[in-house]
Order: C-alpha cells, then sequence, then structure tokens
C-alpha cells in the first residue's frame, strides 16, 4: 500500500513545485519592461510640406487670328522649334483674293483723285475768267457767283477723294496682314508640348483665337507651383531651399528653391492657400510639365544639435501626476505645456536658445521611470533638438515593450495602431 502512495506523492509534489514556479514567473513577467533610447547627435531639419505641380517658366499659347483651313504644318509634339520659325499655314486662297479686290480699289480711288485733281484746274480757271470779266462790268453777278462755287465744289471733291485713297491702301494693308496671318510662326524658342490641330482641320476665330499649339520657352529650368497652407505660409519666404520627389522617380529627390510668395488667396472648399513659385534646374530633363511634385520647404535646419526621438515626449507612464494634477495617462502627443510666447521670442521675434519647456522620463532605481525636465527647440517629426537638461548617450524612455503593454494596458513603443478592423495584429503570446 505504501509503494503505491510514493508515485502519487511524488507527483502532488512535482505538480505543487511547477505551480509555484509559474506563479513566480508570472509575477515577474508582469512588471512592466520599457523601451529606451539613447541621445545622440545629428541634423534636424523643419520642414513645410505641400503639393504643386511641375510647369515651364514661360509656356505660350500660339493661336490664330484669321479663320481657315490648315494647308500645312510646320511642328509636331515635341519639336524642337526656334523663334519665327513656320509652324502651320492656312489655306491663303480667299485671302489672296480679297486683296487683290482691296488693290484693284485703290487703283480706282487715285484714278478718282487725278479726275478731281483736273476738274479743280479746270474750275480755278474759270472762276479766274468771270472774276476778270466782273471787274469789267462784262459778267453778271450771279455767273460770278456760279464760277466760285463750281471750283470749291471741284475743290471739296478732290479732298474726298484723296480720303478714300487713303481708306483704300488701309484695307489693302488689313487685306496683306489677313494674308500674312495665314503663315503662323513660333514667337520664341523652345519645345511643342501641345498640338491641337492636324491639316484640313478648319479653325474659326471670332471674339477669342482658337489654340493651335503650346510651346514651353525652357525646360532645363522649370518651376513648382504649390499651394501652401494659410498656417504655414508665414513661415515660408523666398530664398528658401526646397526638397521634393515625382512619382516617376520614388527614389530620387529633387532640389529647388523658392523664387515667389504670390500675395493672391486660393480657396478650394473653405481651405485657403497660397501659390508659391519654386524654381527648379532641369538640366538633365527628367522632369516634365505636369508632374505632381511633393514638396518639403526646409523653414529651419540646425546641424550637429543633440537630439531625442520625439517618441520620449509622448510618453507618460501609468500613474503619473502631470502639472495639471491629475493621474493617468494622458492622450498621445500630450506633454508639458510650452513657455508663454513672452518667454520663447527674443526682442526681434526669433526663438531663443532656451527653447520650450518639456518632459521626459529616464530609468531610476528599479528600473522605475523618472522625471526629467528639459528645454526643446526644432522637431522634424521624428526628433527633437535637445537644448539643456540632458547628456549625450543618456537613456530616455520612449514607451513599453509589446507584451508588457498589452496587459498593463499602455501604449507601446513605434506607431499607433491601425483602425482597421482587418489589419494584421501582433502575433498572440503562446501560454504555457
Amino acid at each position: 500500500m505504501r509503494a503505491r502512495r510514493r508515485p502519487l506523492i511524488a507527483l502532488l509534489t512535482l505538480a505543487v513545485a511547477g505551480g509555484a514556479a509559474y506563479v513566480a514567473l508570472s509575477r515577474s513577467d508582469r512588471a512592466p519592461k520599457y523601451v529606451t533610447a539613447a541621445l545622440d547627435r545629428g541634423d534636424i531639419v523643419e520642414t513645410v510640406g505641400a503639393t504643386g505641380t511641375l510647369q515651364a517658366v514661360t509656356t505660350v499659347q500660339v493661336g490664330s487670328q484669321v479663320s481657315g483651313t490648315i494647308q500645312s504644318l510646320g511642328a509636331d509634339f515635341n519639336s524642337t522649334v526656334k523663334k519665327g520659325q513656320v509652324i502651320a499655314r492656312l489655306d491663303p486662297s480667299s485671302f489672296d483674293a480679297r486683296r487683290g479686290q482691296a488693290s484693284a480699289n485703290l487703283v480706282s480711288a487715285r484714278a478718282n483723285v487725278e479726275r478731281a485733281r483736273a476738274t479743280v484746274v479746270d474750275t480755278r480757271q474759270k472762276y479766274e475768267r468771270a472774276q476778270e470779266l466782273a471787274t469789267k462790268l462784262l459778267l453778271p453777278e450771279s455767273d460770278l457767283e456760279t464760277a466760285k462755287a463750281n471750283y470749291d465744289g471741284a475743290v471739296a471733291q478732290h479732298k474726298a477723294n484723296e480720303a478714300a485713297v487713303s481708306q483704300a491702301e488701309a484695307s489693302v494693308n488689313q487685306a496683306q496682314v489677313d494674308l500674312d496671318h495665314t503663315v503662323i510662326k513660333t514667337p520664341i524658342d523652345g519645345v511643342v508640348i501641345n498640338r491641337a490641330v492636324d491639316v484640313g482641320q478648319t479653325v474659326a476665330a471670332s471674339f477669342q483665337a482658337p489654340v493651335l499649339f503650346i510651346i514651353a520657352n525652357d525646360l532645363t529650368r522649370m518651376q513648382v507651383n504649390a499651394a501652401v497652407d494659410e498656417a504655414d505660409i508665414g513661415r515660408v519666404k523666398a530664398g528658401k531651399e526646397v526638397s521634393f520627389r515625382v512619382d516617376a522617380y520614388p527614389d530620387r529627390s529633387f532640389a529647388g528653391r523658392v523664387e515667389q510668395v504670390r500675395l493672391q488667396p486660393q480657396t478650394i472648399q473653405n481651405v485657403v492657400s497660397y501659390n508659391t513659385i519654386i524654381s527648379v534646374d532641369n538640366s538633365e530633363q527628367n522632369l516634365m510639365p505636369g508632374m505632381t511634385a511633393t514638396v518639403s520647404i526646409i523653414v529651419r535646419k540646425a546641424e550637429g544639435v543633440l537630439r531625442l526621438p520625439a517618441a520620449a515626449l509622448r510618453f507618460r507612464p501609468e500613474g503619473f501626476e502631470g502639472e495639471s494634477g491629475k493621474t493617468g495617462r494622458p492622450a498621445a502627443g500630450a506633454s508639458t505645456p510650452a513657455l508663454p510666447a513672452a518667454d520663447r521670442r527674443g526682442p526681434e521675434g526669433g526663438e531663443r536658445g532656451e527653447g520650450r519647456r518639456a518632459t521626459v522620463f529616464i530609468l531610476g532605481e528599479g528600473a522605475k521611470p523618472q522625471p526629467c525636465p528639459v528645454r526643446v527647440g526644432l522637431s522634424d517629426g521624428q526628433f527633437v533638438e535637445v537644448k539643456e537638461g540632458l547628456d549625450e548617450g543618456t537613456l530616455v524612455v520612449t514607451g513599453l515593450e509589446a507584451a508588457a503593454a498589452r496587459r498593463a494596458g499602455a501604449p507601446t513603443a513605434g506607431p499607433s495602431p491601425s483602425n482597421n478592423p482587418f489589419a494584421p495584429g501582433p502575433p498572440a503570446r503562446r501560454q504555457r
């Protein structure tokens, strides 16, 4: 009987020992484990983001001032053209006929002038003869008056015919101008980026000249027309450096410089923005007009400064009592209040060297986080400049390890969890 009880007692002893070990491990495993990061030195760049469209510095729309049928084309898409080069011709037959008719009218008007001049000479001679006879009382007064009226009428007719000549000359010039407009030339050197007509197509010029070609002056120099939000426009000034990307080259960054901030606001769906013109060197001609650019305007830059991860400013341990006097975990992104504007800014409105106040946590005795006040400066969203309060290499708490955070219900280090219910979550820990 005793021999049978010994294995049972041994099993019970092992079970009790295993349970005690499990409880001890569980209690020790419940202690939160913190994620830390060391302060280092590096560059911090504060930027303003925007989107814009690439365009040529000078773009000219070439149209037709007269109506007609396209007879020939001298340029196509992507053609390189020089100033004065013929890029299209309209059928000139109707304009030729109109000029010939105007020329004939001019010849007729000039002949009328000659006829009127002869009439003036004849009536003047008759008037002078009538004056001589009237002085000798050999001609009635009425005949003298008639001779004078005939002379005055001839002079007036001569002037009218001269005016008709000027009018006919203007008609000839207008017909010649219309005929010249059937030959369409480029007004600038550049590249054809759009052609809107084909041979045989009829163009009608009425109140507005139809656009036949769009020519970009120089694609080696381009510009980005970016819309900057009104909340950020105060920090954007001419001369600021810019980096931007386009979808065509996702792994490459292009450089530019702010050339102009236009004062005319643009309001779209109650959002106010200002067009900012950014000059771009496109000597390699990789960029094309119309590309969408994601722009980062460099507002301020600090090189080789002491910095800490931005997540350290957002971390708050459980039970921490902040300046508000309330315990608990604050919302994401919460930090201690910044200095008043009068304390932050110098006499000229610039940032003072001390920066703004904030609180981070370092591990103290028993690996427990202890608050440490600091003064911080520039931030690029990932790192924050440390001006005072910490030294290089100091470890600051940025969050909790994932497993401990799930048990404690505290925020974890790294990005916030997704709101997408279909997003994959972290792997579940296997219970033993």
